[in-house]
Protein backbone atom coordinates (compact mmCIF):
# COMPACT_ATOMS: atom_id res chain seq x y z
CA UNK A 1 0.00 0.00 0.00
CA UNK A 2 1.13 3.06 -1.17
CA UNK A 3 1.08 7.15 -0.31
CA UNK A 4 -2.22 8.28 0.41
CA UNK A 5 -2.84 11.86 0.94
CA UNK A 6 -5.16 12.09 4.48
CA UNK A 7 -5.94 15.86 5.88
CA UNK A 8 -6.02 15.61 9.79
CA UNK A 9 -7.52 18.64 12.32
CA UNK A 10 -5.07 21.40 13.09
CA UNK A 11 -3.35 21.72 17.27
CA UNK A 12 -4.20 24.26 19.76
CA UNK A 13 -2.30 27.73 20.37
CA UNK A 14 1.16 28.25 21.20
CA UNK A 15 3.70 31.64 21.13
CA UNK A 16 4.18 32.06 17.20
CA UNK A 17 8.51 32.14 16.23
CA UNK A 18 10.12 29.78 14.47
CA UNK A 19 12.29 28.30 17.56
CA UNK A 20 8.42 27.34 18.13
CA UNK A 21 7.61 26.04 15.09
CA UNK A 22 10.30 24.11 15.06
CA UNK A 23 9.47 22.42 18.63
CA UNK A 24 6.22 21.49 17.74
CA UNK A 25 7.31 20.08 14.45
CA UNK A 26 9.89 18.06 16.37
CA UNK A 27 7.45 17.10 18.66
CA UNK A 28 4.79 16.47 15.89
CA UNK A 29 6.95 14.63 13.82
CA UNK A 30 8.90 11.83 16.58
CA UNK A 31 5.06 10.87 17.92
CA UNK A 32 3.07 10.42 14.84
CA UNK A 33 5.62 9.59 11.91
CA UNK A 34 5.61 5.54 11.14
CA UNK A 35 9.46 6.27 9.91
CA UNK A 36 10.92 8.04 12.85
CA UNK A 37 11.91 5.48 15.01
CA UNK A 38 13.21 3.05 12.14
CA UNK A 39 15.48 6.11 11.48
CA UNK A 40 16.84 7.07 15.13
CA UNK A 41 17.45 2.83 15.11
CA UNK A 42 19.85 3.03 11.99
CA UNK A 43 21.53 6.12 12.55
CA UNK A 44 21.57 7.06 16.24
CA UNK A 45 20.70 8.50 19.04
CA UNK A 46 23.72 10.36 19.09
CA UNK A 47 23.55 11.87 15.51
CA UNK A 48 19.97 12.82 15.73
CA UNK A 49 20.71 14.85 18.77
CA UNK A 50 23.71 16.40 16.98
CA UNK A 51 21.28 16.78 13.98
CA UNK A 52 19.08 18.66 16.33
CA UNK A 53 21.66 20.87 17.98
CA UNK A 54 22.60 22.57 14.20
CA UNK A 55 19.29 22.58 13.01
CA UNK A 56 18.48 24.63 16.55
CA UNK A 57 21.36 27.20 15.67
CA UNK A 58 20.52 27.76 12.35
CA UNK A 59 16.80 28.53 13.34
CA UNK A 60 17.76 31.33 15.99
CA UNK A 61 18.95 33.26 13.59
CA UNK A 62 16.06 33.20 11.28
CA UNK A 63 14.15 36.57 10.17
CA UNK A 64 11.66 35.54 7.34
CA UNK A 65 9.13 32.63 7.38
CA UNK A 66 11.20 31.66 4.18
CA UNK A 67 13.95 30.52 5.74
CA UNK A 68 12.14 29.05 8.66
CA UNK A 69 10.52 26.99 6.00
CA UNK A 70 13.68 26.26 4.42
CA UNK A 71 15.38 24.99 7.57
CA UNK A 72 12.23 23.42 9.02
CA UNK A 73 12.34 20.82 5.91
CA UNK A 74 16.16 20.60 5.87
CA UNK A 75 15.52 19.11 9.65
CA UNK A 76 12.97 16.12 8.12
CA UNK A 77 15.37 15.17 5.81
CA UNK A 78 17.06 13.72 8.00
CA UNK A 79 14.99 11.08 7.93
CA UNK A 80 14.44 10.43 4.00
CA UNK A 81 13.90 12.51 0.94
CA UNK A 82 10.75 11.49 -0.11
CA UNK A 83 6.75 11.54 1.84
CA UNK A 84 8.02 14.39 4.08
CA UNK A 85 6.94 18.38 3.49
CA UNK A 86 6.48 21.32 5.65
CA UNK A 87 4.02 24.02 3.84
CA UNK A 88 3.98 27.44 4.72
CA UNK A 89 0.64 28.74 5.15
CA UNK A 90 0.69 32.32 5.57
CA UNK A 91 2.45 33.76 2.34
CA UNK A 92 1.37 36.61 1.07
CA UNK A 93 -1.64 36.35 -1.97
CA UNK A 94 -0.37 37.87 -5.39
CA UNK A 95 -3.03 40.06 -6.33
CA UNK A 96 -3.10 41.95 -9.97
CA UNK A 97 -2.45 45.25 -8.61
CA UNK A 98 0.96 44.02 -6.69
CA UNK A 99 1.87 42.31 -9.81
CA UNK A 100 1.34 44.88 -12.19
CA UNK A 101 3.39 47.36 -9.63
CA UNK A 102 6.00 44.51 -9.72
CA UNK A 103 5.83 44.67 -13.67
CA UNK A 104 6.38 48.49 -14.05
CA UNK A 105 9.96 47.90 -11.98
CA UNK A 106 10.70 45.15 -14.14
CA UNK A 107 13.89 45.82 -17.21
CA UNK A 108 12.55 45.87 -20.59
CA UNK A 109 14.49 45.23 -23.63
CA UNK A 110 15.13 48.28 -25.86
CA UNK A 111 14.90 46.93 -29.57
CA UNK A 112 11.52 46.75 -32.23
CA UNK A 113 10.23 43.66 -32.26
CA UNK A 114 8.97 43.83 -36.08
CA UNK A 115 13.24 44.60 -36.71
CA UNK A 116 13.90 41.98 -34.46
CA UNK A 117 11.40 39.40 -36.08
CA UNK A 118 12.46 40.36 -39.63
CA UNK A 119 15.91 39.35 -38.59
CA UNK A 120 15.43 36.18 -37.37
CA UNK A 121 13.36 34.86 -40.41
CA UNK A 122 16.86 35.45 -42.53
CA UNK A 123 19.04 33.09 -39.73
CA UNK A 124 20.55 30.27 -41.43
CA UNK A 125 21.64 27.88 -38.22
CA UNK A 126 19.94 26.99 -34.75
CA UNK A 127 21.37 28.63 -32.17
CA UNK A 128 19.75 30.49 -28.90
CA UNK A 129 18.42 33.35 -30.89
CA UNK A 130 14.63 33.16 -32.06
CA UNK A 131 10.77 33.09 -31.47
CA UNK A 132 10.22 30.23 -28.82
CA UNK A 133 6.67 29.93 -27.15
CA UNK A 134 6.73 28.32 -23.39
CA UNK A 135 3.30 27.96 -21.82
CA UNK A 136 1.35 31.41 -22.56
CA UNK A 137 4.65 33.62 -23.60
CA UNK A 138 5.71 34.57 -26.57
CA UNK A 139 9.23 35.00 -26.26
CA UNK A 140 12.26 36.72 -28.36
CA UNK A 141 15.49 35.92 -27.51
CA UNK A 142 18.09 38.11 -29.17
CA UNK A 143 22.03 37.68 -28.87
CA UNK A 144 23.82 41.21 -27.22
CA UNK A 145 27.16 41.15 -27.40
CA UNK A 146 28.20 37.68 -25.23
CA UNK A 147 25.10 37.40 -24.24
CA UNK A 148 21.43 36.67 -24.77
CA UNK A 149 18.34 38.31 -23.46
CA UNK A 150 14.78 37.00 -24.11
CA UNK A 151 11.68 39.43 -24.18
CA UNK A 152 7.91 39.04 -24.33
CA UNK A 153 6.53 39.38 -27.92
CA UNK A 154 3.06 37.94 -27.05
CA UNK A 155 1.65 37.35 -23.53
CA UNK A 156 -1.89 37.36 -21.41
CA UNK A 157 -0.45 36.66 -18.40
CA UNK A 158 -1.12 39.27 -15.63
CA UNK A 159 2.24 40.88 -15.36
CA UNK A 160 3.76 39.99 -18.62
CA UNK A 161 1.28 41.34 -21.46
CA UNK A 162 3.77 44.46 -22.14
CA UNK A 163 6.01 43.27 -24.93
CA UNK A 164 9.46 43.79 -24.32
CA UNK A 165 9.81 43.16 -20.73
CA UNK A 166 13.00 40.78 -19.83
CA UNK A 167 11.04 37.32 -19.32
CA UNK A 168 14.70 35.36 -19.45
CA UNK A 169 18.75 35.60 -19.96
CA UNK A 170 21.53 33.71 -20.60
CA UNK A 171 24.74 35.41 -19.37
CA UNK A 172 28.40 33.99 -19.64
CA UNK A 173 29.80 32.61 -16.60
CA UNK A 174 33.68 32.03 -16.74
CA UNK A 175 33.80 29.49 -19.84
CA UNK A 176 30.24 28.35 -19.86
CA UNK A 177 26.54 29.74 -19.58
CA UNK A 178 24.24 30.51 -16.99
CA UNK A 179 20.45 31.48 -17.84
CA UNK A 180 18.01 33.37 -15.12
CA UNK A 181 14.47 33.03 -15.73
CA UNK A 182 12.03 35.91 -13.89
CA UNK A 183 8.97 33.96 -12.54
CA UNK A 184 4.95 35.24 -12.86
CA UNK A 185 5.89 37.45 -9.48
CA UNK A 186 8.75 39.02 -11.63
CA UNK A 187 11.44 37.20 -9.32
CA UNK A 188 14.53 35.92 -10.76
CA UNK A 189 15.14 31.71 -10.75
CA UNK A 190 19.03 30.73 -11.54
CA UNK A 191 18.58 27.94 -13.92
CA UNK A 192 22.18 27.46 -14.88
CA UNK A 193 23.33 25.89 -18.05
CA UNK A 194 21.24 26.48 -20.63
CA UNK A 195 20.69 23.40 -22.99
CA UNK A 196 19.55 23.43 -27.19
CA UNK A 197 18.10 20.81 -27.62
CA UNK A 198 18.30 19.67 -31.63
CA UNK A 199 17.49 22.48 -33.35
CA UNK A 200 13.85 23.43 -32.34
CA UNK A 201 13.80 23.29 -28.54
CA UNK A 202 15.72 25.14 -25.47
CA UNK A 203 15.33 23.73 -21.72
CA UNK A 204 16.31 26.29 -19.18
CA UNK A 205 16.05 24.43 -15.73
CA UNK A 206 12.25 22.93 -15.79
CA UNK A 207 11.14 25.32 -18.64
CA UNK A 208 11.08 23.96 -21.91
CA UNK A 209 10.94 26.40 -24.99
CA UNK A 210 9.44 25.48 -28.77
CA UNK A 211 11.10 27.57 -31.38
CA UNK A 212 8.56 29.43 -33.25
CA UNK A 213 11.14 30.95 -35.84
CA UNK A 214 12.96 30.12 -37.82
CA UNK A 215 11.30 27.47 -38.55
CA UNK A 216 14.46 23.95 -39.30
CA UNK A 217 13.72 20.80 -40.20
CA UNK A 218 11.95 18.70 -37.53
CA UNK A 219 13.11 15.56 -35.64
CA UNK A 220 10.50 12.69 -34.66
CA UNK A 221 12.10 11.21 -31.82
CA UNK A 222 12.66 14.64 -30.21
CA UNK A 223 9.15 15.32 -31.27
CA UNK A 224 7.62 12.75 -29.69
CA UNK A 225 9.80 13.20 -26.81
CA UNK A 226 8.91 16.22 -25.66
CA UNK A 227 5.09 15.24 -26.73
CA UNK A 228 5.41 12.73 -24.24
CA UNK A 229 7.01 14.28 -21.31
CA UNK A 230 4.87 17.51 -21.47
CA UNK A 231 1.45 15.53 -21.75
CA UNK A 232 -0.51 15.60 -18.69
CA UNK A 233 -2.90 12.56 -19.93
CA UNK A 234 -2.23 9.32 -20.85
CA UNK A 235 -2.33 8.18 -24.63
CA UNK A 236 -1.21 5.03 -26.51
CA UNK A 237 0.28 4.82 -29.85
CA UNK A 238 1.44 2.48 -32.50
CA UNK A 239 5.03 2.67 -33.40
CA UNK A 240 5.02 -0.39 -35.49
CA UNK A 241 3.10 -3.57 -36.24
CA UNK A 242 5.26 -5.10 -33.21
CA UNK A 243 4.83 -2.56 -30.58
CA UNK A 244 2.75 -0.33 -29.10
CA UNK A 245 3.64 2.67 -27.16
CA UNK A 246 1.84 3.53 -24.04
CA UNK A 247 2.33 6.99 -21.80
CA UNK A 248 1.47 7.40 -18.35
CA UNK A 249 2.61 10.68 -16.76
CA UNK A 250 0.55 10.18 -13.17
CA UNK A 251 -1.23 7.59 -11.17
CA UNK A 252 -3.14 9.89 -9.32
CA UNK A 253 -6.35 8.48 -8.49
CA UNK A 254 -7.88 11.99 -11.02
CA UNK A 255 -6.48 9.70 -14.11
CA UNK A 256 -7.79 6.49 -13.10
CA UNK A 257 -10.60 6.55 -15.65
CA UNK A 258 -7.95 8.42 -18.17
CA UNK A 259 -5.88 5.22 -17.58
CA UNK A 260 -8.39 2.72 -17.73
CA UNK A 261 -9.80 4.26 -20.95
CA UNK A 262 -6.97 4.04 -23.05
CA UNK A 263 -6.12 0.55 -22.29
CA UNK A 264 -9.76 -0.49 -22.63
CA UNK A 265 -9.86 1.57 -26.23
CA UNK A 266 -7.07 -0.30 -27.08
CA UNK A 267 -7.26 -3.89 -25.60
CA UNK A 268 -7.35 -5.46 -28.96
CA UNK A 269 -4.35 -3.72 -30.34
CA UNK A 270 -2.47 -5.04 -27.35
CA UNK A 271 -3.99 -7.93 -27.17
CA UNK A 272 -2.57 -8.74 -30.82
CA UNK A 273 0.77 -6.73 -30.31
CA UNK A 274 3.89 -8.67 -29.71
CA UNK A 275 5.68 -5.70 -27.95
CA UNK A 276 4.35 -2.93 -24.97
CA UNK A 277 6.73 0.01 -24.25
CA UNK A 278 5.51 1.46 -21.09
CA UNK A 279 6.59 5.22 -20.61
CA UNK A 280 6.22 6.36 -16.83
CA UNK A 281 9.28 8.71 -16.91
CA UNK A 282 8.46 11.51 -14.35
CA UNK A 283 5.30 9.87 -12.77
CA UNK A 284 5.34 10.46 -9.30
CA UNK A 285 2.96 7.90 -8.17
CA UNK A 286 -0.73 8.40 -6.82
CA UNK A 287 -3.36 5.57 -6.19
CA UNK A 288 -2.46 1.70 -6.53
CA UNK A 289 -5.78 1.53 -8.23
CA UNK A 290 -4.77 3.63 -10.81
CA UNK A 291 -3.27 0.59 -12.28
CA UNK A 292 -5.32 -2.30 -11.68
CA UNK A 293 -6.67 -2.80 -15.17
CA UNK A 294 -2.88 -2.56 -16.50
CA UNK A 295 -1.29 -5.17 -14.89
CA UNK A 296 -3.64 -8.20 -16.11
CA UNK A 297 -1.50 -7.73 -19.72
CA UNK A 298 1.36 -7.93 -18.27
CA UNK A 299 0.97 -10.97 -16.03
CA UNK A 300 2.67 -14.49 -16.26
CA UNK A 301 2.90 -15.52 -12.30
CA UNK A 302 1.18 -14.88 -8.87
CA UNK A 303 2.29 -11.56 -8.05
CA UNK A 304 3.26 -11.22 -4.46
CA UNK A 305 2.58 -7.78 -2.11
CA UNK A 306 3.66 -7.03 0.84
CA UNK A 307 1.63 -5.36 3.56
CA UNK A 308 1.95 -2.12 5.79
CA UNK A 309 1.53 -1.54 9.81
CA UNK A 310 -0.45 1.78 11.20
CA UNK A 311 1.49 3.35 13.46
CA UNK A 312 -1.35 4.02 15.85
CA UNK A 313 -1.38 7.40 17.89
CA UNK A 314 -4.35 9.63 19.21
CA UNK A 315 -3.28 12.23 16.30
CA UNK A 316 -3.07 9.41 13.46
CA UNK A 317 -6.11 7.28 14.38
CA UNK A 318 -8.16 10.69 13.46
CA UNK A 319 -7.38 10.36 9.77
CA UNK A 320 -9.30 6.94 9.72
CA UNK A 321 -12.66 8.24 12.29
CA UNK A 322 -12.89 11.31 10.06
CA UNK A 323 -13.07 8.76 7.33
CA UNK A 324 -15.88 6.68 9.05
CA UNK A 325 -18.00 10.24 8.74
CA UNK A 326 -16.84 10.86 5.24
CA UNK A 327 -20.01 11.50 3.17
CA UNK A 328 -17.92 10.94 -0.01
CA UNK A 329 -17.12 7.88 0.84
CA UNK A 330 -19.49 5.22 0.17
CA UNK A 331 -20.87 2.84 3.01
CA UNK A 332 -18.50 -0.15 2.62
CA UNK A 333 -15.31 2.40 2.83
CA UNK A 334 -17.20 4.21 6.02
CA UNK A 335 -17.68 1.02 7.70
CA UNK A 336 -13.86 -0.14 6.59
CA UNK A 337 -12.72 3.13 7.95
CA UNK A 338 -14.68 2.48 11.26
CA UNK A 339 -13.04 -1.09 11.76
CA UNK A 340 -9.41 0.06 11.53
CA UNK A 341 -10.09 3.25 13.85
CA UNK A 342 -10.99 0.68 16.42
CA UNK A 343 -8.72 -1.47 16.19
CA UNK A 344 -5.84 1.06 16.12
CA UNK A 345 -7.35 2.99 19.42
CA UNK A 346 -7.04 -0.72 21.33
CA UNK A 347 -3.06 -0.29 20.70
CA UNK A 348 -2.31 3.01 20.81
CA UNK A 349 1.69 3.72 20.79
CA UNK A 350 2.01 0.29 18.69
CA UNK A 351 2.63 -0.68 14.97
CA UNK A 352 -1.03 -2.42 13.89
CA UNK A 353 -1.31 -4.91 11.25
CA UNK A 354 -4.58 -3.40 9.44
CA UNK A 355 -5.18 -6.02 6.96
CA UNK A 356 -5.98 -9.51 6.76
CA UNK A 357 -2.86 -11.04 5.73
CA UNK A 358 0.67 -9.72 5.63
CA UNK A 359 1.90 -10.58 2.38
CA UNK A 360 -1.25 -10.56 -0.92
CA UNK A 361 -0.75 -13.27 -3.29
CA UNK A 362 -2.73 -12.10 -6.90
CA UNK A 363 -3.44 -15.23 -9.02
CA UNK A 364 -4.98 -14.78 -12.41
CA UNK A 365 -6.68 -17.02 -14.65
CA UNK A 366 -4.82 -16.04 -17.66
CA UNK A 367 -1.75 -15.61 -18.74
CA UNK A 368 -2.14 -13.71 -22.62
CA UNK A 369 0.21 -14.58 -25.01
CA UNK A 370 0.94 -10.98 -26.09
CA UNK A 371 2.16 -8.42 -25.65
CA UNK A 372 5.04 -10.79 -25.36
CA UNK A 373 7.53 -8.79 -23.85
CA UNK A 374 7.15 -5.29 -21.94
CA UNK A 375 9.45 -2.42 -21.98
CA UNK A 376 9.05 -0.07 -18.92
CA UNK A 377 10.87 3.19 -19.30
CA UNK A 378 12.14 4.64 -15.73
CA UNK A 379 13.33 7.53 -14.22
CA UNK A 380 14.41 9.81 -10.72
CA UNK A 381 11.15 10.98 -11.29
CA UNK A 382 9.24 7.86 -10.68
CA UNK A 383 8.23 7.30 -6.20
CA UNK A 384 5.32 6.13 -4.23
CA UNK A 385 2.61 4.29 -6.13
CA UNK A 386 5.20 4.04 -9.25
CA UNK A 387 7.23 2.24 -7.29
CA UNK A 388 4.88 0.03 -5.78
CA UNK A 389 3.66 -0.74 -9.60
CA UNK A 390 7.20 -1.78 -10.43
CA UNK A 391 7.29 -3.77 -7.69
CA UNK A 392 4.96 -5.60 -9.13
CA UNK A 393 5.36 -5.64 -12.68
CA UNK A 394 9.01 -6.68 -12.52
CA UNK A 395 7.61 -9.85 -11.16
CA UNK A 396 6.12 -10.81 -14.63
CA UNK A 397 8.27 -12.53 -16.73
CA UNK A 398 7.50 -10.59 -19.70
CA UNK A 399 8.59 -7.63 -17.94
CA UNK A 400 12.10 -5.61 -18.05
CA UNK A 401 13.04 -2.01 -16.81
CA UNK A 402 14.66 0.41 -18.83
CA UNK A 403 15.93 4.21 -17.82
CA UNK A 404 17.72 5.54 -14.34
CA UNK A 405 17.19 4.01 -10.48
CA UNK A 406 14.14 5.53 -9.16
CA UNK A 407 13.52 8.26 -6.56
CA UNK A 408 13.04 5.76 -3.93
CA UNK A 409 9.91 6.60 -1.62
CA UNK A 410 7.61 4.09 -0.66
CA UNK A 411 8.87 2.12 2.50
CA UNK A 412 7.25 4.79 5.01
CA UNK A 413 3.83 5.61 3.19
CA UNK A 414 0.61 7.15 3.73
CA UNK A 415 0.50 10.84 3.91
CA UNK A 416 -0.85 13.12 6.80
CA UNK A 417 -1.11 16.68 7.34
CA UNK A 418 -1.47 18.51 10.67
CA UNK A 419 -1.52 22.50 10.80
CA UNK A 420 0.73 24.04 13.33
CA UNK A 421 -1.12 26.02 16.82
CA UNK A 422 -0.58 29.24 14.88
CA UNK A 423 -1.38 28.09 11.54
CA UNK A 424 1.35 29.47 9.86
CA UNK A 425 3.11 25.74 8.90
CA UNK A 426 0.98 22.55 7.48
CA UNK A 427 3.73 19.27 8.07
CA UNK A 428 2.97 16.39 6.25
CA UNK A 429 4.12 12.77 7.68
CA UNK A 430 3.62 9.31 7.51
CA UNK A 431 1.40 7.07 9.02
CA UNK A 432 2.71 3.69 7.68
CA UNK A 433 5.32 1.77 7.23
CA UNK A 434 6.18 -1.32 4.89
CA UNK A 435 6.64 -4.94 5.86
CA UNK A 436 9.68 -5.57 3.65
CA UNK A 437 11.97 -3.42 5.89
CA UNK A 438 14.63 -3.86 6.41
CA UNK A 439 14.74 -6.73 4.27
CA UNK A 440 14.19 -5.30 0.76
CA UNK A 441 14.71 -1.53 1.26
CA UNK A 442 13.77 1.24 -1.10
CA UNK A 443 13.59 4.60 0.36
CA UNK A 444 16.42 7.24 -0.43
CA UNK A 445 17.56 4.01 -2.27
CA UNK A 446 15.36 3.18 -5.33
CA UNK A 447 14.56 0.85 -7.67
CA UNK A 448 16.95 -0.37 -10.47
CA UNK A 449 16.51 -0.71 -14.45
CA UNK A 450 17.36 -3.98 -15.73
CA UNK A 451 18.80 -1.63 -18.77
CA UNK A 452 20.29 1.21 -17.36
CA UNK A 453 20.27 4.16 -20.16
CA UNK A 454 23.03 6.00 -19.98
CA UNK A 455 24.12 10.03 -20.53
CA UNK A 456 25.49 8.67 -24.11
CA UNK A 457 21.89 7.98 -25.05
CA UNK A 458 20.08 10.99 -24.92
CA UNK A 459 16.17 10.87 -23.34
CA UNK A 460 14.67 11.54 -26.52
CA UNK A 461 16.38 8.32 -28.23
CA UNK A 462 15.27 5.99 -24.90
CA UNK A 463 12.47 4.81 -27.02
CA UNK A 464 13.84 3.98 -29.87
CA UNK A 465 16.28 2.07 -27.66
CA UNK A 466 13.99 0.33 -25.97
CA UNK A 467 11.91 -0.56 -29.17
CA UNK A 468 14.84 -2.01 -30.89
CA UNK A 469 15.94 -4.40 -27.70
CA UNK A 470 12.26 -5.46 -27.79
CA UNK A 471 12.40 -6.38 -31.17
CA UNK A 472 15.38 -8.22 -31.38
Amino acid sequence: MTAAFFLSNSATGQTCTCESNFEWVKKTFEENDAGFQYIINKKGLAAYNIHNQLMSEKIKLVETSQECTKLLYEWLTFFRSGHIGIERLTSETTTPQNVAQTAQKTEKWGGKISQFEKYINTKQSADYEGVWKIGNYKIGIQKEGVNYIGFIIESDVEGWKEPGLVKLRIEQDGDKLKSTYFMRDHSPNECGEPELIGANYLQIGQWTLNRLSPTFPSDLFMDNYFKAIGAEKPYMEELSSTTLYLRIPSFNWSEKLDIDGVIADNKDKILRTENLIIDLRNNGGGSDQSFGELLPFIYTNPVRTISVEFLSTVQNNKVFLEYSTNPDFDEEMRQWAKDVYDKLQEKLGEFVFTFNVPISIDQQDTVYKYPKNVGIIINEGNASTTEQFLLAAKQSKKVKLFGTTTSGALDISNMASIESPCKEFRLWYCLSRSMRIPGMTIDDIGLQPDFYLDKTIPQYKWVEFVNEILNQ
